[in-house]
């Protein structure tokens, strides 16, 4: 039996930042708001007495345990997918707070280049750069439109920051001044500066100086105990939507949070979602709840499972081409680079954040000229101090045997003796990469999983081979006496690590390529929207959050003036 229950203006499927932005924005805005979330509620006391590696990162504590529900993955589509089962190859967050609540702060802006790849490297490069298979498109909207809501972004999470001197143009500076420049960091900014490359301090939620937001919610200044990613932050200096835009949308009065409901269906009439459906997680009820809109906020598998399930939308078919929902996804964990030894220099290996650190552009982007390299984009070349908690981190140089005496004087000798240096990458979406449902694998309530299907291509080696030599070329520099490459796997191997996933729900500017458009409004149900990276029509070179959260704030406009205009497309079609 399920319980109707009265209508609200909104309802968002999911807490943490996307149901966090929407909640706070259409609250401000007078509309009442019920936000569903299928964990429990978490404050910052949750977080208090959290220093427990073995708890929180190995353990995953703030995680989606795999048991309830998880994804399947294969690499080809002749292949039969698995479900994935280990808890450190998929992380995806749960309860309020969501992947906000264990991120790792890194708070960078997508370049101009990117909301206009394929326009952009036609006019410089011709069509025939772009690589067979390779489905790129434009994103619908340009660097200069979404730079407000970058910058609304920064100014609610009260990012710490030093301006990427080759990064697009800035409305306004960073909130707060950059974290601490530590020994490391010191060495990279001077070998960086002598290859002739532009290095900056990373931009990050982990907040230099006590700051209040524009909504009046207050973070602390950041005490580098290095306990951040996977970890909540007991200092309240990390911005987590627990802290900033869920507090700011229960000031208000007009929002409703309901944990422990998970969302099932859409409810579609096949012309408008008249609400959603979703069941108490403790007592096994079902509810309806109805809405004038209601928006998808949970994490991109989900955003593409609940379209699927609920049959609205049309299943890519990558054999044909046809079809939007499950296209273009695309997959950001693997982290490459170089790894720098040293004899006679000691680092302090356990001070840093989640994104204390530096980088570089020199090779992001279209920032230096392809016409010599066959692939597109670039990478960042980044060095991160985020404090080498002892059970997950005992670097030795290669060819060390992984246990026996050596192992035991080379673990303790080269602790405070190495640094990394690391390329995060573009990912660019490929004909046969995309999701939908498992015809195999359910859920505990009898739903197909997603499906995964990914690979690596070799545009992806190619440039990943680039990118590792400029990492080893700055750790040379910097005076290592030994170094190592990381390299890419021949094939990507179901590590989904980071919570970095995109695709499936992607935004442009017609409804022939794309399911959603710049507000990410669906094309096909105007009063549907659906927040979060499952937008991005290709991964860009580093984490999404501040993407999606610029993204999440446009859409939040523009549902308030599709309820003041009581319906309608917000975009033509071109």
């Amino acid at each position: 039996m399920v319980t109707k229950l009265p209508k609200v203006d909104v309802v968002t499927t999911g807490m943490g930042w996307t149901g966090g932005i929407i909640a706070a924005e259409l609250t401000k805005a007078g509309y009442k708001v019920v936000g569903l979330e299928r964990g429990v509620e978490r404050t910052i006391e949750d977080y208090l007495h959290g220093h427990d590696e073995l708890k929180y990162n190995i353990h995953k504590e703030l995680m989606q345990k795999l048991t309830k529900d998880t994804i399947t993955f294969r690499n080809t589509l002749d292949e039969e997918a698995k479900p994935v089962r280990d808890e450190n190859a998929l992380v995806v967050g749960t309860g309020t707070g969501g992947g906000g609540a264990h991120w790792g702060g890194q708070t960078y802006r997508y370049f101009p280049y990117d909301f206009e790849i394929r326009s952009k490297t036609i006019e410089k490069y011709g069509e025939s750069k772009i690589p067979e298979g390779v489905t790129i498109q434009d994103w619908g909207l340009t660097y200069d439109e979404i730079e407000p809501y970058y910058s609304k972004f920064e100014q609610m999470a009260g990012i710490s920051g030093e301006v990427d001197p080759l990064a697009g143009p800035r409305s306004i500076d960073y909130p707060t001044p950059p974290l601490k420049k530590l020994t490391q960091m010191k060495m990279f900014h001077e070998a960086a500066e002598k290859l002739g490359y532009h290095p900056f301090v990373v931009p990050t939620a982990n907040v230099s100086e006590a700051y209040t937001n524009p909504d009046g919610e207050t973070l602390n200044a950041c005490q580098y105990c290095a306990f951040c990613g996977n970890y909540g932050c007991e200092y309240g200096a990390k911005a987590d939507p627990i802290v900033t835009v869920i507090p700011t949308a229960k000031k208000t009065g007009n929002f409703e949070l309901r944990t422990n409901s998970l969302v099932t269906r859409v409810l579609y009439d096949g012309k408008k979602a008249t609400g959603v459906l979703y069941k108490d997680t403790r007592t096994g009820e079902e509810f309806e709840q109805p809405a004038d809109v209601v928006v998808l906020t949970s994490y991109i598998f989900n955003n593409v499972r609940l379209l699927l399930l609920s049959g609205i939308g049309k299943q890519y078919n990558p054999k044909t081409g046809e079809g939007v929902i499950g296209k273009n996804y695309t997959d950001h964990h693997t982290i490459t680079g170089a790894i720098g030894y040293f004899e006679e220099k000691k680092f302090n290996s356990y001070i840093g954040t989640g994104s204390l650190g530096s980088a570089y552009n020199d090779f992001n982007a279209d920032n230096f000229d392809h016409s010599n390299f066959d692939f597109i984009h670039g990478g960042q070349i980044e060095m991160h101090l985020m404090g080498n908690e002892p059970i997950a981190n005992n670097l030795v140089p290669m060819g060390t045997p992984m246990w026996g005496k050596e192992f035991k004087k080379n673990s303790l000798h080269y602790f405070y003796r190495n640094l990394m240096v690391v390329s995060q990458r573009a990912i660019l979406p490929h004909k046969n990469h995309y999701l939908d449902l498992d015809p195999t694998y359910k859920d505990d309530n009898g739903d197909p999983l997603i499906r995964v299907t990914f690979d690596y291509t070799e545009h992806d080696h190619k440039r990943n081979e680039f990118l590792v030599e400029k990492c080893a070329e700055v750790v040379k520099e910097m005076g290592a006496d030994i170094i190592d490459t990381i390299p890419m796997s021949e094939h990507f191997g179901g590590r989904f690590t980071f919570q970095h996933d995109a695709g499936g729900v992607i935004m442009g500017d017609n409804p022939d390529n794309s399911a959603v458009n710049n507000y990410l409004q669906m094309w096909d149900v105007d009063n549907l929207f659906v927040c979060g990276a499952s937008a991005f029509p290709h991964f860009g070179p580093t984490n999404p959050t501040p993407t999606v959260g610029a993204l999440t704030y446009r859409a939040s406009e523009g549902i308030i003036q599709f309820l003041k205009n009581g319906g309608g497309q917000l975009n033509t079609a071109k």
